[in-house]
């Protein structure tokens, strides 16, 4: 099918190459894209672009009329790693579970949820759909423990010489250095950590020989356990827990309570599934890696490698400002509180897999919505670049229609400001949005949502409490007596022209101009006709304003809290 212009960006280019690709392996079938989360603890906006790569990808085949799977395999079977720090409801106690599947760990205490990995796939799920990911969830404990990969399990202990020598190339060789990354900002969350390839070993290699099947206790549950023979006629395994010293000899033909190890596990899956396209973190780059190893096991299984790109590390700015009872790492929920899903989506879909980029929880977010907002109205007046329109375009809506939005976007900083002048104040909040463009006022504060809602959870959650505006009970006095004529003549022209200029247009219009009417030039001269001084007065000017209004140097932009504050107390506090 031809392509417009308006969507040869990376997205179509790989929309491409998996239709491509898909007819060639399995022609006249549903293509096949991928993705692996390891529910180990809260799975972060690092995770999120190992989801997003495939379900971009996905959504576009789906809007060229192709039938398309994007699987979502759930390393809910991975072992218990380690317990991490600052997640509410969790102690030290939780280390006696470490080498339990995923599933077998409880969850943290005051949760709904009956395990540890469904504590932590429920947030995920619930960020998913609000962003308008379609996916087939596969949880690898219920494929494991159902004996789904019977076939595939016995195929592979049957082949563990050929596994063992392909994974004997890489254990010998030295890993090279770790490439230095330019740090993103505050924090760089790795794309690929928590996706169940990391410190993942490749089998257990003892004086019965090489296995690549780990049994779970059948005493402790743990996965600290020695394969200490193996018959391939009867498929008799036994073994021994280097834990809790239970032993026993099970029929792997009928046995359900082990797993692969990782590095073979995830191109039996490949096979299994029929994987056409599956992104890899930069953890996969190097020799030995398990997507590169796993290049070469998925042929033992008959299946192919998928093909994807690697992706480059999300970087957060704002993190210092976060809650550490989160766990540490800001989460696609914790994105959502405070942004659309347009924006997130946006985020993931203008960079390339191999682009780091960062996701603003400080000031940044608003000068990110000022951007985004730009975009939508060049996309409506046709001016927007082709990758840019194709961007938006994955942005608001998927191959099912369009994600729900604000009917009245106003600026995300405006709503920001008046969220933090209110204090949770609807009523006084509505007053103020609607006085923006009398001409055309707000009638309900839900025209304005969810909009509004992100920019309180984030006046509420990410700006400091000395950082939040507390309007003046009572006119600085003291400040307004040792003023001097020219800072008084200000306060006069400004206070004048509040009658006819109360909207935000005119009160803009009205604060950059009483410095120039001052200076002799008219309210209405561009920076072009102005000397350079005129910029040094506005400045001096607005200080002023915000010492008598919020008793700082500087504040939300004062038009907004001139609204914010009404007529009647911006007099009181400017002396009238």
């Amino acid at each position: 099918m031809a392509q417009s212009t308006e969507t040869t960006d990376w997205v179509s280019r790989f929309a491409d190459e998996v239709i491509e690709e898909s007819e060639r392996r399995a022609p006249g079938k549903p293509v096949v894209v991928a993705s692996g989360l390891s529910p180990s603890g809260p799975i972060h906006l690092g995770n999120l672009r190992e989801v997003m790569t495939p379900h971009l990808v996905a959504d576009e085949i789906r809007r060229r009329g192709h039938q398309v799977r994007h699987l979502i395999s759930w390393d809910d079977y991975d072992r218990y790693r380690k317990v991490p720090k600052g997640i509410a409801g969790v102690d030290d106690s939780w280390a006696e579970h470490i080498g339990k599947p995923l599933t077998s760990v409880p969850a943290p205490a005051g949760s709904s949820y009956p395990n540890w990995a469904e504590h932590f796939k429920a947030a995920m799920v619930e960020a998913l759909a609000e962003l308008g990911v379609e996916f087939d969830g596969i949880s690898q404990t219920a494929q494991y423990t159902a004996g789904t990969y019977r076939e595939q399990i016995l195929h592979a202990m049957k082949h563990r010489a050929d596994i063992d020598a392909i994974l004997a190339q890489y254990r010998t060789k030295k890993a090279p250095a770790k490439q230095s990354q330019k740090p993103v900002d505050e924090a760089e969350l790795e794309a690929a950590e928590g996706s169940g390839a990391a410190g993942e070993d490749d089998g257990s290699s003892g004086s019965a020989g090489y296995f690549p099947y780990k049994p779970f206790c059948g005493n402790c549950e743990k996965d600290l356990t020695t394969v200490t023979s193996y018959d391939d006629d009867t498929t008799e395994l036994s073994y021994t827990c280097n834990e809790c010293g239970f032993a026993e000899t099970v029929r792997l033909n009928e046995f359900n309570r082990g797993k692969l190890v990782w590095k073979v596990d995830w191109p039996m899956r490949w096979a299994y599934e029929g994987v056409v396209f599956e992104p890899s973190g930069v953890d996969h780059s190097s020799p030995g890696s398990s997507f590169q190893v796993g290049g070469q096991i998925v042929g033992i299984f008959g299946g192919k490698q998928p093909i994807g790109p690697m992706y480059a590390f999300v970087g957060i700015s704002g993190m210092a400002k976060m809650s550490s009872s989160r766990g540490g790492v800001p989460t696609p929920g914790d994105a959502l509180q405070i942004m659309e899903p347009q924006i997130l989506r946006w985020l993931y879909a203008r960079r390339r897999p191999n682009q780091s980029f960062k996701i603003a929880f400080d000031q940044e977010i608003q000068r990110l919505y000022d951007e985004w907002d730009k975009l939508d109205a060049k996309v409506a007046d046709g001016s927007a670049l082709p990758a840019d329109v194709a961007a938006h375009s994955r942005a608001v809506r998927t191959a099912g229609g369009e994600l729900p939005r604000t009917a009245r976007p106003l600026p995300y900083r405006t709503l920001a400001s008046v969220a933090d002048i209110t204090a949770g104040h609807e009523d006084q909040a509505l007053r103020i949005l609607s006085e923006l463009d009398p001409a055309n006022p707000l009638a309900s504060l839900d025209e304005a949502r969810p909009r509004y809602d992100k920019a309180e959870a984030w006046i509420n959650t990410h700006v400091p409490a000395d950082q939040r505006t507390i309007v003046r009970e009572e006119p600085d006095a003291e400040l307004l007596k040792s003023l001097d004529e020219a800072s008084r003549e200000s306060l006069r022209l400004l206070l004048e022209g509040l009658e006819a200029n109360w909207s935000l247009d005119g009160l803009t219009h009205l604060v950059y101009g009483v410095p120039k009417v001052q200076a002799g030039f008219s309210a209405d001269a561009t920076p072009k006709e102005l000397p350079p001084e005129i910029k040094t007065a506005q400045r001096t000017f607005f200080a002023l304003l915000y010492h008598l209004l919020v008793g700082r140097d500087t504040g939300p932009r004062l038009p907004t809290l001139l609204l914010a504050v009404g007529q009647e107390r911006v007099r009181s506090l400017l002396g009238e």
